[in-house]
């Protein structure tokens, strides 16, 4: 097996590499002090900046303006743009846009790509995915309560919804609604795009995660839709068919995930060593000289590659024989990077002391926003259970 990587894909990841460490790192600062809004002017300078290097949306195929990369390729890429929360926006490869714009180029209509797609891979307009209800279970997607019901030429939708990120400041939302709750469970949903300038749709709050509400792209939002009606034009792929476009976007953005988690990770890890070789505990002495310090730069390095081994194998596995075929391996990588991460960013912390907890270095961002990557896109309890259920299949036993 030939684990090097095709020089044309090192070159592409080096470039990506050098423009974060120079071009957006010294944007964090700020970032921790101002609202996402008052950075957005700077923002927009750097991602000319992208265009203007060949770099824009490495995700989207070629014949839509991006880098046209497979899975492998765009996962070594996202590692490098997570070193920083700042990276992905900058190279329009954020969530919750970036997996809208998959599900526009696999299910939109021509109408649908014209109007919303190309001014999202253009990157004048931000959108949001509103799927997550306060009164059901996240991890039981086929259970909602939000619906849609066929008016005429129109769809009218009713329901509450939270925790759609990036809500703050979109043009658009796609919406998880149920428009036949007698059909069987997997066929109940639809999803739909609704313009958030719609009478009825209403943003009720950002919703504040660890004593931070956020602004704009970087926040939560809590929703109402109050007798939203929309054009009957505005579902996507066909009724019924919600949960499938759904699987089709959070299976491969689990990869996209991990990848960034993978990113962090490593820039913990960096952050850890500095600190522990550059702090003196005593006259001569250096942090690093502990041995407890040792053993967790060890941890770290050791779990964070065997992490993105199996990302990749996963991203590999995709590209072989699709997402359907490579189930249990995103659910793998889905709970283990998330603890992965957690443990790095926790002893990153550890190591640099009474600063770590501070805002004076990215680590505290990283702690407060990560700790949702073990809850979102399926709790680590349920992707347990997926791997588990298909272990014990494999072995004659059937756990239903």
């Amino acid at each position: 097996m030939d684990f090097s990587i095709p020089p044309k894909t090192r070159e592409l990841v080096d470039r990506i590499r050098d423009f974060v460490e120079t071009e957006v790192y010294p944007l964090e600062e700020s970032w921790q002090k101002v609202a996402f809004r008052e950075l957005i002017p700077e923002l927009q300078q750097k991602r000319q900046l992208v265009r203007e290097q060949g770099l824009w949306t490495p995700q989207i195929p070629k014949s839509h303006g991006g880098l046209g990369l497979g899975f492998l390729e765009h996962a070594l890429v996202s590692e490098q743009l997570a070193r920083s929360p700042l990276g992905h926006y900058i190279f329009n490869a954020q969530a919750p846009d970036a997996g809208n714009m998959e599900i526009l180029l696999e299910f939109g209509t021509p109408h649908q790509q014209e109007q919303w797609l190309t001014p999202l891979l253009a990157g004048d307009v931000r959108s949001c995915f509103s799927m997550t209800e306060p009164e059901r279970p996240g991890s039981n997607p086929v259970w909602m309560e939000t619906r849609a019901v066929r008016d005429g030429d129109d769809y009218v939708i009713n329901g509450h919804k939270w925790f759609t990120s990036s809500a703050d400041g979109a043009s658009f939302a796609v919406v998880m609604v149920v428009t036949d709750p007698d059909a069987e469970p997997h066929a109940r949903a639809s999803q739909i795009i609704v313009p958030t300038d719609t009478p009825g749709f209403k943003l009720v709050r950002n919703i504040p995660c660890m004593g931070h509400a956020g602004d704009d792209w970087a926040s939560h939002s809590e929703i109402l839709y109050e007798d939203c009606r929309v054009p009957a034009e505005n579902l996507l792929g066909e009724e019924g068919a919600g949960f499938a476009i759904a699987q089709s976007r959070l299976g491969p953005g689990r990869i996209h995930h991990c990848m960034r988690w993978i990113g962090i990770s490593e820039r913990c890890l960096e952050l850890m060593c500095q600190r522990a070789a550059s702090r003196d505990i005593a006259p001569g002495e250096k942090l690093a000289s502990r041995q407890v310090i040792q053993h967790w730069i060890a941890d770290s390095r050791t779990e964070i590659d065997a992490s993105r081994l199996m990302v990749l194998h996963a991203g590999w596995k995709i590209d072989q024989l699709g997402a359907k075929e490579a189930r249990t391996e995103v659910s793998s990588i889905k709970y283990y990077v998330a603890d992965v991460m957690m443990k790095v960013i926790d002893r990153a912390i550890q190591v640099h002391g009474a600063l770590g907890i501070s805002d004076d270095t990215i680590l505290s961002y990283f702690y407060r926003n990560e700790r949702a990557a073990r809850v979102y896109d399926g709790p680590d309890e349920v992707h347990r259970n997926v791997v588990a259920r298909r272990v014990l299949r494999e072995h004659g036993y059937s756990t239903r």
